[in-house]
C-alpha cells in the first residue's frame, strides 16, 4: 500500500491485486493514521482485477469512518458502473473527481449541514 498525503486527505493506492489484504493493511493502520483525515482509496492500478462486489467489502468502514470521524471516504477505480451504488459507498472514476468531492463535503461541513 502507497501513502499520499495531501493537504485536506491522504490517498490509498492499492498497489497489489488481492483487496481482502489491502483492506486489512487499512484497518492495521486505521487507528494510528487515519482516523481523522479524509481518506481517497485509488484502486485505478488493478482495477481490472477487482469486481464490484470486492468494492463492497468497504462498505463498513467508509461508514465507519464517515459516522465515527465526519470525514469523507472515497474510493476511486474507473472501470464500474457507479449507479450500483447507494449513498453509503463513494465511487469515482477519477482522482480528480474524488478530491473535488472531498472539498465539497469540507465545505458542507464547515457550513454545518
Amino acid at each position: 500500500m502507497k501513502i499520499e498525503q495531501r493537504e485536506n486527505c491522504v490517498i490509498l493506492v492499492n498497489d497489489q491485486a488481492d483487496i481482502a489484504e489491502f483492506i486489512k493493511k487499512i484497518n492495521n493502520q486505521y487507528d494510528q493514521s487515519l482516523v481523522d483525515k479524509n481518506i481517497i482509496v485509488d484502486l485505478t492500478l488493478h482495477a481490472k482485477d477487482i469486481q464490484e462486489k470486492n468494492l463492497l467489502l468497504f462498505e463498513q468502514l467508509a461508514l465507519e469512518h464517515s459516522l465515527k470521524a465526519n470525514k469523507s471516504f472515497v474510493i476511486v477505480i474507473h472501470d464500474v458502473n457507479f449507479n450500483d451504488f447507494d449513498g453509503d459507498l463513494v465511487v469515482v472514476p477519477t482522482l480528480v473527481e474524488a478530491i473535488d468531492i472531498i472539498d465539497m463535503d469540507e465545505i458542507q461541513r464547515d457550513l454545518g449541514f
